[in-house]
C-alpha cells in the first residue's frame, strides 16, 4: 500500500485558497507530493474524505472547473451540493454574497466559488466558517487552474524552474494567465514571452510582479518571434464575455492561431497547454500533435483539486473575520470589483511587497486612485 499522509500532516496550512501566491513553496511541494500519490495510486484515496460535503457555488458558467471539483470530491469519497446558475438560487431574489456564503456553509465543509466579479472569493472568505476556494473571480485570478498547470508542467517536464514560457492571446482578461505568471515567478530562472496585441497586454500589476522580482520577460506581438525558444506555450482564447462590445471583441478575435506551420518552428520538447475551452485559436490538426497536452492537463486538474480538497476538508469550522475598512473616504475605482456591487463590504487597501509605495485594492488588485 502507498503511504498516505496522516490526517494532521496536511500539505496546505492555509484556511482558504484565494491566490496561489498565498501558498508557501514548501506547501506547494507537499501538495504536489500528495497529488503524485493520488495520480499513481487513486485507489488508496477512495475514502479519504468520506462524510464530507463540497459546495460548488458557480455564479458564472463552467464545464471543466465545476466537473473537476465535483469529480474530485466524489473520488475522495465526499459528496457535493451545487448551483451553476444564480438565477436558480436566492441570489435572484437579491440575497447578498455574504448571506449566501453563510447559508451554504451550514451544509458543507468547503466551498468552491466562481464569480464574474473580481475579488468575490476574497469577500466570501471574510464571512465563511468553512474554507473557500477561488474557482475564478472575473478577469482576476484562477488559482486552482494554476495548480492544474503546475502539476502538468512538473509531471511532464520534471521541474517548474529554469523554463522559457510563452503566454499567448488574451493576457488582459485571462485570469488563468495572471495566476500562472504570478506562480511561475516564484520559481528561479524562468523567463517569459508575453504574446498579445497592445489592447490585450497583461495588466500593470502583473508587470509589477515580473519587474519587482527581476524576472526576464519580453512583450512580443507574434508567436513567430518566440515559439522556437519555448519549453511551454500557454495558449488562451479571446474572452468574448469580458469585452464591453461585440465590435471590440471582433477587433481582437482570430489574431493568434496555432497551426501546423507554427508547430514546425517549435522544439520537439515544447509542450502546449491551454486552460480551455478553446475556440479557434488552435486548429484541429494541432490537437493530434503529441506536444499538445491540454486534455491531459484537464485531468491533472482533477487530481490537483483532489489534493487540495484532501487538505481543506478536514480543517473543521473556522472563525469568520468580519473586517472593517482600513481607509477613509476611498473606494476602489474598478467597476468589476466586488466592492462596487456588494456595497456593505469594507473598503480595504494594501501596500504590495513588490511596490510598497502604492496602494492596491485588497480584493481585486486594482491600483488606488486618490
Amino acid at each position: 500500500m502507498t503511504k498516505i499522509k496522516e490526517r494532521g500532516e496536511v500539505a496546505v496550512q492555509l484556511n482558504h485558497l484565494l491566490d496561489f501566491g498565498e501558498m508557501t513553496l514548501p506547501e506547494w511541494d507537499g501538495l504536489y507530493q500528495t497529488v503524485e500519490q493520488i495520480i499513481d495510486h487513486p485507489e488508496d484515496f477512495l475514502d479519504a474524505c468520506r462524510g464530507k460535503v463540497l459546495a460548488t457555488t458557480f455564479f458564472e458558467p463552467s464545464t471543466r472547473t465545476i466537473f473537476s471539483f465535483q469529480a474530485a470530491a466524489l473520488r475522495l469519497g465526499a459528496t457535493y451540493i451545487s448551483f451553476s446558475d444564480p438565477n436558480n438560487s436566492s441570489v435572484s431574489k437579491g440575497e447578498t454574497l455574504r448571506d449566501t456564503i453563510r447559508i451554504v456553509a451550514n451544509y458543507t465543509d468547503t466551498i468552491a466559488i466562481r464569480h464574474s466579479l473580481e475579488g468575490a472569493a476574497k469577500a466570501a472568505s471574510f464571512y465563511s466558517p468553512v474554507p473557500i476556494v477561488n474557482a475564478g473571480d472575473g478577469g482576476h485570478l484562477h488559482p486552482t487552474q494554476t495548480l492544474a498547470d503546475l502539476v502538468t508542467i512538473r509531471r511532464r517536464i520534471g521541474r517548474t524552474e529554469g523554463l522559457s514560457i510563452g503566454l499567448c492571446g488574451d493576457l488582459k482578461y485571462g485570469r488563468t494567465v495572471h495566476s500562472l505568471l504570478g506562480a511561475m515567478t516564484r520559481f528561479p530562472g524562468n523567463k517569459f514571452y508575453l504574446v498579445s496585441t497592445p489592447e490585450l497586454r497583461v495588466p500593470r500589476y502583473v508587470i509589477d510582479i515580473l519587474e519587482a522580482g527581476g524576472h526576464e520577460y519580453h512583450e512580443v506581438s507574434t508567436l513567430d518571434e518566440c515559439i522556437g525558444a519555448l519549453d511551454v506555450l500557454y495558449m488562451t482564447r479571446i474572452q468574448k464575455e469580458r469585452f464591453a462590445s461585440e465590435q471590440e471583441y471582433k477587433s481582437q478575435a482570430g489574431i493568434y492561431i496555432l497551426d501546423g506551420e507554427k508547430m514546425k518552428k517549435a522544439g520537439d520538447h515544447m509542450l502546449v497547454l491551454h486552460p480551455l475551452p478553446k475556440i479557434d485559436e488552435i486548429t484541429d490538426e494541432v490537437d493530434l500533435d503529441p506536444r499538445c497536452i491540454y486534455f491531459d492537463q484537464a485531468r491533472y486538474g482533477m487530481f490537483a483539486r483532489m489534493g487540495l480538497l484532501l487538505s481543506l476538508m478536514h480543517k473543521g469550522r473556522l472563525s469568520p473575520v468580519y473586517p472593517e475598512s482600513n481607509v477613509e473616504e476611498m473606494r476602489c475605482h474598478n467597476p468589476k470589483c466586488i466592492t462596487n456591487h456588494e456595497r456593505y463590504l469594507p473598503q480595504r487597501f494594501i501596500r504590495p511587497e513588490r511596490n510598497p509605495a502604492e496602494l492596491r485594492c485588497e480584493y481585486c488588485d486594482a491600483p488606488a486612485r486618490l
